[in-house]
């Protein structure tokens, strides 16, 4: 769900291959309702999500029109956030970990040049996608892996900035996350990630909702990080935290349209969903969970 939703107009496909051939390494269901409406062409998840698959970002959140090109372009919005954050320029190597259907990497390839980048993601399934609806330009190298945010298909110091762009809390092991992010970067490189953060008096619940019924239907297994804990992981992978943005009120509209794109659906394992869309609606205007954009340095 991107900006310039017109590069993925064509219905998936993978040389014959339907999506439930392929095996599934993690538990995402809204991922495979995503899947199978664009295996349908469905013309709205096309625009919303044919590119990105994560919270819109609105400058204005008044202005948000509730529409899937609106939508789009949020989420466009909000990979730039994350990518900014990371200081990204021509002529680097960068890594997007939990890349998704290469959105953020399309991103990239559209408003820089010399860039060698490199996504990756432990469903092949979106990885399959990516392959189909991202093509080099300006002077870029892409690829897409395969591959396990916390044991990384990848060498010692080969990139220059890594993102995580609101996929962290799938993660089973945010510190091993940063220990890998760590090892792969070059020394001076950024760090950049988005995600879900409880208030410190809010992390026992929060915790508690992550794991309950209505949340694991809609997002499968979540961790919960409080900001304390994010200090405390940056200080023992041995990374400078250089960058935090609150950015909540600004992604307040997503729940209003995904809240409207449900009532469309009737996949069985969407049938508590809103019960838990409401609910992070609510924490979030509350400021009981926050949405963090944050930055990390490892030393030169």
């Amino acid at each position: 769900m991107k900006y310039g939703c017109a590069l993925f107009a064509r219905p998936y496909a993978s040389r014959g291959r339907t999506l439930h051939e392929f095996s599934v390494s993690v538990n995402l269901p809204y991922f495979d309702v995503v899947l199978q409406r664009l295996e349908k062409n469905d013309p709205e998840f096309e625009i919303a999500f044919g590119r990105h698959v994560h919270w819109g970002y609105w400058a204005d959140p008044s202005r948000a029109r509730q529409t899937a090109e609106d939508y789009a372009l949020a989420a466009e919005a909000l990979s730039q956030q994350v990518y900014s954050a990371a200081n990204v320029a021509n002529g680097q190597q960068i890594l997007d970990v939990g890349c998704g259907f290469g959105g953020t990497i399309a991103s990239l390839n559209e408003n820089f040049s010399g860039l060698n980048l490199v996504g990756v993601n432990i469903d092949e399934r979106q990885l399959e996608r990516a392959r189909l609806k991202v093509a080099a330009q300006n002077g870029n190298q892409i690829d897409f892996k395969q591959g396990d945010a916390c044991a990384l298909p990848i060498a010692d110091q080969a990139f220059d900035r890594v993102l995580a762009v609101e996929c962290i809390f799938h993660f089973p092991d945010r510190r091993r996350f940063f220990d890998e992010a760590f090892r792969v970067l070059k020394p001076g490189g950024y760090l950049a990630l988005s995600d879900l953060i409880p208030a410190a008096w809010y992390a026992p619940v929060a915790r508690l909702g992550a794991s309950a019924g209505p949340t694991q239907q809609l997002f499968g297994q979540c961790q919960v990080c409080t900001m304390s804990a994010y200090h405390k992981l940056a200080e023992e992978s041995g990374f400078a935290f250089t960058f935090k943005k609150d950015i909540t009120a600004n992604t307040i509209p997503t729940y209003d349209f995904l809240l409207a794109l449900r009532k469309q659906l009737t996949n069985a394992a969407f049938s508590s969903s809103d019960l838990a869309m409401h609910g992070l609606k609510l924490v979030g205007r509350l400021g009981m969970v926050r949405y963090q954009v944050l930055g990390f340095q490892k030393p030169a």
